[in-house]
């Protein structure tokens, strides 16, 4: 099971309540699970010692306080006791071993049309008893539903406000969670009870489906999408649909009472039972009760790590097991890794420890097959590397998963590596759709899970996710750099090609942004996604006399650009999905440029690697060859440096987002201060042409360009 232990800095006692373990930490605070002296259970949030000073935080909480307290109702969880006038000020709750809605969906899917219905009926009401107390919530979501057998609870005023209190919020601030906000608060703008309505909307809807009503990805994207676009609710039986969307209307007039919602969906409400859920999520709210309530009276607090146990048989087993400390870590070198893994094999066959295994999820049978096979033998050259080595500690060994390109394959391969026993970490996915789809497996299990190629922002509130790459906005910002060093012609004309999702949107919004930093015009069109002629839009942009072109959209519609700019000669730019050799094969490609985080493999810096993978598998490796490479090096430095025998693959996540590598291609150094998934500290973005039907290495993408004009 998760760590819950408390820490040597935790306190004991809370306002009368002994504390037995840790729940949860958010901006906000910590909130522990605690014991009156009548035996009865809570959850107590306290506030982090370094906001309690702040008086307006303190006003914040206060208020919080206020409005939990007025609202009473079966479905939204109570309020136990509070003091926010305390040195740390405390909010107490009944506590809810159930799991939360999110974890349910993700782990057995969508729920039936009926249990869907009936948790609207109990949450309608949940939000009825909010607004009669004269608030809104301001974040109903599927991370605040926790499930119990005998109906859904609402949790976590820590945003809840009056209509009227904008005291604490700043203008155009966005107060809520993208994906299941209003229109109205992805426009910062004044919010109602009937913003709250819409949010129950998204979550209903994610419920039936199993996905947001507006996609996932990027933030700019989600707050776009919520206010322009119509929801997606394929899949909800034609009834509730009709139901979901009057919820999820953009206008909030048009949307129903949390009364009228109640009426609306029609169903009987069973009194106390469970059977309103499928027989696989009563199980999980029983094991997730079990797990939580199977504490000890007392738990004392620990002041030192508790030693690694023996890995369990199967990682569905990882509720069980006991939590390992960190380890400490050493700085490792990507030099100095590559000296000591050349080694040859000493024959003696004999491990010093029982073999261990990396997994890589990729793409090796489908659409991207190319650069899917290419970090896997990248990272298989590593293994075997170390695998030859004198002084091993331990036999390495790769597991590889198939996901064909597929978030359905995605899915399935994710849950073969987290169900072996024997992985501990697992680099992939080739994409940023089949990584996404494969996180929630990997974060149930807490396994860790290092991504050298998805560079959209995937889901924000995970634990055992790395990037080892930047954002595309990133690297669209170091494609305008380039732009900006090279030529800087203008204007620019910028193709947003919506069949390439958020990459392309990341992409074009960032470039766009950036050329007009640096006072020069630009002439952005968009083409909707499945268009196959662009030859319309193309000859327009040219008819407006743009002087330099940048392309971002899929790989074929990166060529379908190529051919319809064949005879422009000015200079023109593709985002990564042009690092392809099928691009580099079509003639009208050659002097296009791509910029993508993977690097060259004509590059100084990973010739030796290039040698090396050369002699291995007999051909020259491909994009994203090195990165896979780098991957597994920087895995199996964390390995040797773990103390005390094979470690939990959890007890791996946090001295890989505190590490040090440098490796091959770039320096790995996470930045754990940003929100959700800790960012690469050191962005690696380079520079490649088209010429003579292949894609030349230029360089690293310039840090900086020129200063913006009048700067």
């Amino acid at each position: 099971m998760t760590d819950r232990s408390l820490r040597p800095l935790d306190p004991s006692f809370v306002g009368g309540h002994r504390l037995l373990a840790r729940l949860g930490e958010g901006g906000m605070g910590v909130v522990y699970l605690g014991r009156t002296e009548s035996g009865a259970l809570a959850a107590v949030k306290v506030i982090q010692a370094e906001f309690a000073h702040d008086e307006e935080f303190r006003g914040r909480f206060r208020r919080e306080v206020r409005a939990a307290q007025r609202v009473t109702s079966p479905w939204v969880v109570k309020v136990t006791g509070a003091d926010a006038e305390a040195e740390q000020p405390w909010l107490a709750t009944a506590f809810e071993p159930g799991p939360a809605l999110a974890d349910a969906v993700r782990r057995h899917g969508p729920l039936p049309p009926r249990a869907m219905r009936v948790l609207g009926k109990m949450l309608a009401r949940a939000l009825a008893a909010v607004h009669e107390a004269g608030l809104v919530h301001r974040d109903v979501k599927p991370g605040n539903i926790l499930l119990a057998a005998d109906g859904p609870r609402l949790i976590d005023f820590g945003i809840a406000r009056s209509p009227h209190d904008t005291a604490v919020t700043s203008t155009g601030l966005v107060v809520g969670t993208p994906g299941f906000l209003s229109p109205e608060q992805a426009a910062a703008g004044e919010l109602s009870p009937a913003s709250d309505v819409f949010s129950l909307g998204c979550v209903l809807a994610y419920a039936a489906t199993g996905r947001p009503p507006f996609g996932a990805g990027a933030t700019d994207a989600l707050l776009y999408r919520t206010v322009h676009d119509e929801p997606d609710l394929d899949g909800v039986d034609a009834e509730s649909a009709a139901v979901l969307a009057r919820c999820l209307a953009k206008d909030p007039a048009a949307r129903p009472t949390p009364a009228e919602l109640d009426a609306a969906l029609v169903e009987d409400v069973p009194s106390g039972t469970a059977d309103w859920l499928p027989a696989d999520v009563v199980r999980m709210i029983a094991e997730r009760s079990a797990e939580m309530l199977a504490l000890p009276e007392i738990e004392a607090t620990l002041a030192e790590p508790p030693t690694v146990p023996a890995p369990s048989r199967s990682r569905r087993g990882f509720l069980t097991a006991a939590s390992a400390g960190a380890a400490v870590l050493a700085v490792g070198g990507g030099a100095a890794a590559w000296a000591a893994l050349r080694g040859t094999h000493d024959g003696s066959g004999t491990p010093a420890a029982p073999g261990w295994a990396i997994g890589v999820q990729a793409d090796l049978s489908g659409p991207g097959k190319e650069a899917g096979q290419a970090q896997l033998q990248g990272a298989q050259l590593a293994v075997e590397q170390f695998n030859a080595r004198r002084d091993k500690p331990f036999t390495l060994r790769l597991r590889s998963a198939d996901d064909r390109g597929s978030t359905g394959g995605a899915t399935v391969a994710a849950r073969q590596l987290a169900e072996d026993k024997d992985v501990l970490a697992v680099i992939g996915s080739s994409t940023d759709a089949t990584t996404q789809a494969a996180l929630p497996v990997y974060d149930a299990a807490l396994l860790p899970l290092l991504s050298m190629s998805a560079g959209q922002n995937l889901l924000q509130n995970t634990r055992s996710f790395l990037r080892g790459r930047p954002l595309h906005n990133a690297v669209a910002m170091k494609l305008a750099f380039q732009w900006a060093a090279t030529s800087a012609a203008a204007p620019v004309g910028v193709l947003l090609d919506r069949s390439g999702g958020d990459l392309s949107w990341m992409t074009i919004q960032m470039a766009n942004f950036v050329i007009r930093q640096y006072g020069r015009a630009t002439h952005p069109r968009v083409v909707p996604a499945g268009t196959t002629d662009l030859k319309p839009v193309l000859d327009e942009m040219r008819a407006a006399g743009i002087a330099a072109f940048v392309y971002a959209g899929p790989l074929d519609g990166a060529l379908r650009a190529a051919r319809g700019m064949a005879d422009f000669k000015g200079p023109k730019y593709a985002a990564e999905p042009a690092l392809d050799t099928r691009f580099a094969a079509e003639p009208a490609a050659d002097g296009w440029t791509v910029v993508a985080s993977a690097i060259g493999p004509g590059a100084a810096q990973v010739r030796s690697f290039a040698e090396a993978f050369r002699t291995r598998y007999g051909h020259a490796p491909g994009f994203w060859a090195a990165e896979g490479y780098d991957a597994a090096n920087l895995l199996i430095d964390r390995l040797l440096a773990t103390k005390g025998g094979r470690p939990a693959p959890r007890d791996l996540i946090a001295p890989l987002q505190k590490t040090k590598y440098q490796g091959l291609t770039r320096q790995f150094v996470f930045d754990s201060t940003t929100v959700g998934t800790p960012m690469l500290a050191t962005p690696a973005t380079f520079v490649h042409q088209v010429r003579g039907g292949a894609l030349r290495y230029v360089g690293p993408a310039p840090d900086k360009a020129p200063v913006p004009r009048g700067k």
